[in-house]
Formats: C-alpha cells, sequence, structure tokens
C-alpha cells in the first residue's frame, strides 16, 4: 500500500493511502504534512539507531515532514517491503543493494536512491583477552555473524569467500533474533565473535566499553587484496583511531556503503523535497550522531553504482547545488 502524500501549495499526490494527512502549526497557519514510512532493523544494531536520528533531524527541519521509522528484519525485508509500496524509504545495507540492482539470485529492482548514508568497513569483534588474532584462528568457532534478514551476514559471505572460506561451513555460524543480542553473547562466551560493521556501531561500541574490553580483528593488507581480486565492488575503508572506546589506532578493512532506498514510484516531487531537506541539514545531522557526518550530496553522487540509480527527484536537486552535472 502506498501513503497518501500531500505536497506544499496545495497539490494532492493521491496513492492509496494508509493515514490522513496531518497538518503542522508553523506562525499560526496550518501546513499539509506528508507522512513518509522509514523502515530499519532490529532493535539495538545501526541501521535503528541512524534511522530514528535521520527522522527526528528530517521532522524538526521541515515540519511539513512527519518521517515514521519502522522496525523491520534489515535489508532483505526491506527490499521487498520497498517494491510493494509498503514503506516509502528505507534502509538496505551495500551488499543487498548490490545484489538487488544487479539482479543477483532475483529479477533487478527498480528502486531508486535517496542518499548514501555510511560506510561499512567490516571487522569482527571479541573479547580483549580472546586468544583469537586473526579471521582464520576463528574457523571452527561459534560467531555472530548478525541479525537474520540483515546485510551484515551477506557482507561477512563476501569478505569471507574472498578468502576461501564458507560461513556456514568453517565457522559454527549463528544468526540473530536481535541484532542487540551479540555483545552479550561474546561477553559471556557462547560465541567466540561478533561480526559487524561501520563506524559507531552499536554492537562494537557496546563491546568497546563492556568490563572485558574489545579487540577488532579485520583482514590483513594480503587479505585485502585477495578479497578484492574476487569481489572488487567491495571498496578498501577504514575506521579512524577513537571511532570506539581504547581504539588508539586506525583500522584498515573493507566493505561498501549503505543506502537509504525508496519505492519505484515516490513522486519526484516529494523526492527532491526530502533531498533538500536532508543536504541542507547535513551539519545538523552530523553533530547528532557520528555516523551521519557521512550522509552527504557528494558522498551520494560517488557511492551510487550508477548515477541513474539515484532518484530524478534528488539529481534535480544535485544538479540545482552542483554535486552533479
Amino acid at each position: 500500500m502506498k501513503f497518501a502524500f500531500v505536497i506544499l501549495l496545495g497539490a494532492a499526490l493521491l496513492a492509496k493511502p494508509l493515514a490522513s494527512p496531518a497538518t503542522a502549526q508553523t506562525g499560526g497557519n496550518a501546513i499539509p504534512t506528508s507522512i513518509i514510512s522509514l523502515g530499519t532493523a532490529t532493535p539495538g544494531g545501526g541501521f535503528p539507531l541512524y534511522g530514528n536520528a535521520f527522522a527526528e533531524v528530517m521532522n524538526a527541519a521541515d515540519h511539513a515532514l512527519t518521517i515514521v521509522p519502522r522496525n523491520t528484519k534489515g535489508s532483505n525485508e526491506n527490499i521487498p517491503l520497498l517494491e510493494k509500496s509498503e514503506l516509502d524509504l528505507a534502509l538496505v545495507a551495500g551488499e543487498p543493494a548490490y545484489e538487488a540492482f544487479a539482479g543477483i539470485g532475483r529479477a533487478p529492482v527498480r528502486l531508486k536512491i535517496l542518499t548514501a548514508i555510511y560506510s561499512n568497513p567490516g571487522m569482527f569483534v571479541v573479547r580483549a583477552d580472546s586468544p583469537y588474532k586473526t579471521i582464520r584462528d576463528l574457523v571452527g568457532q561459534p560467531v555472530a555473524f548478525g541479525a537474520k534478514g540483515s546485510g551484515l551476514p551477506i557482507l561477512a559471505r563476501y569478505v569471507l569467500d574472498g578468502l576461501g572460506l564458507k560461513q556456514d561451513e568453517d565457522f559454527k555460524a549463528i544468526y540473530l533474533d536481535r541484532a542487540g543480542d551479540g555483545p552479550a553473547m561474546v561477553e559471556d562466551g557462547r560465541v567466540a565473535a561478533l561480526w559487524g560493521a561501520g563506524i559507531g556501531w552499536p554492537g562494537f561500541a557496546a563491546m568497546a566499553s563492556s568490563p572485558s574490553g574489545a579487540r577488532f580483528i579485520a583482514p590483513s593488507t594480503e587479505e585485502i587484496a585477495r578479497i578484492r581480486a574476487k569481489h572488487s565492488f567491495l571498496k578498501p575503508l577504514n575506521v579512524p583511531a577513537g571511532s570506539y572506546p581504547k581504539q588508539s589506532e586506525p583500522i584498515a578493512s573493507l566493505g561498501s556503503w549503505s543506502f537509504v532506498l525508496t519505492r519505484e514510484d515516490l513522486p519526484d516531487d516529494v523526492a527532491y523535497r526530502l533531498a533538500k531537506t536532508l543536504y541542507s541539514a547535513e551539519a545538523t545531522f552530523c553533530k547528532k550522531l557520528a555516523q551521519a557526518c557521512e550522509t552527504t550530496a557528494a558522498n551520494t553522487v560517488a557511492a551510487a553504482p550508477k548515477p541513474e540509480l539515484i532518484h530524478p527527484g534528488v539529481m534535480k536537486y544535485f544538479r540545482e547545488i552542483g554535486v552533479m552535472k
């Protein structure tokens, strides 16, 4: 089902409304409010953290917008929900987005990119006193690879495949019902390691702040080269020093960019308004959430696999501000 969108200046865009548009008060005048659904992921993960902050910043910056975050099972559920227009916007990790756009294992999607949100350097975290030092050390051990339906297990699959390893055969792979369950499982020894990705990722932050402390395991320089030789869409990425408590050195890894995707038929003027609001609030968003400092117009242009995958309404705004010809 599609949400109803009411555009300023009085033009209405009608599409099987789930809820009637509300009104916001500005200077004593009532203005129409567009109610927009945003799919995130399971509680305790990076997507709900980002999605809630995204909604708060956007709603505060434009009182004609009401973005409503919704917990889902993550990227692999968000994509079909967007295709069925049961969501207007959704957060999707880089690897599921790559497979969906390329038509790997399915027909190519016709969804569009609203924005790149942040880069996702993937790595494992173990207790600081753990005997495991390398990815090979973790072979045969119980490892939590992230929430079912999220993009994290897919990123891990590509990384491990580049090293000649199989996620479900070479490890005792565990997939979580809730992303937030992982750190406690490492802490009490139920798993040897937790796989995650990104700067400011809640699972890593929880481990780094835990009584036992944390140590990160990322691919070595040689391993990064091997992985990229097989999966070139994965890009070298860095986790700057100080991204997590007691992390004194930068960490080199690889991964991809996550996106906010839109349903195919999101009207151009709605996408334009969302883009204008978002990119005009870049500094505010960055102050609210460290990960959001990467959510910029320039990064969106650089991260999109193809320019035509960016929503036409967003492209219109990009041309106006000069980041796209």
